[in-house]
């Protein structure tokens, strides 16, 4: 698989190789940094860094499992680490709403606004939603990843959850046009 010869060629030194690998892989891991990042800057900004050490740890990847994979979690654990570095997943007190699912009308609701509005969530909030509902993690899982308890994932979620909730059905509110 040509992969496999760019990650080898890539271990060995070559720089040209690594530059292909880039060029392959650079669009999945960008959708992932936009996941986990605050805007579209900060996603390149981590897209960056994120490749950065990629190349460094790249003699670490043994060819157990998916390079794309790998390279994913290295990224998104830079991501994390980044935000641990900034104290955002202090335990605060609040009071959490039930743990409801969100109903999407789909015909309502682009993927835009869905990106948009996962995006401003608050950061220990978003972050635990995507790991949790995108990427499928278990809170068990989640807290050691964002070194919190699990019952801190479990609220992070629930909140979120309850905030993409009354942003969804805000915007179904403002945009349906009334009928009779």
């Amino acid at each position: 698989m040509i992969i496999d010869q760019l990650i080898n060629d890539c271990k060995k030194g070559n720089t040209k190789a690594f530059e292909q690998i880039y060029r392959l892989l650079s669009p999945k891991v960008f959708a992932v940094c936009l996941k986990y990042s605050r805007n579209y800057e900060e996603a390149q900004d981590n897209l960056q860094e994120g490749f950065i050490l990629i190349y460094e740890k790249i003699n670490q990847f043994h060819f157990k499992g998916s390079f794309e994979g790998w390279a994913k979690r290295v990224v998104i654990n830079y991501i994390l680490q980044q935000y641990r570095n900034q104290g955002i997943f202090e335990i605060i007190s609040e009071n959490l709403p039930d743990d409801s699912e969100i109903e999407v009308d789909e015909e309502n609701v682009s993927l835009e606004f869905l990106t948009k509005i996962i995006q401003e969530l608050p950061d220990r909030y978003r972050l635990v939603f995507n790991l949790y509902v995108m990427d499928g993690y278990s809170h068990k899982e989640i807290a050691e990843m964002l070194e919190i308890n699990i019952g801190t994932s479990k609220s992070n979620l629930a909140r979120a959850k309850a905030i993409l909730k009354n942003k969804i059905e805000e915007n179904a509110n403002t945009s349906i046009p009334k009928t009779k």
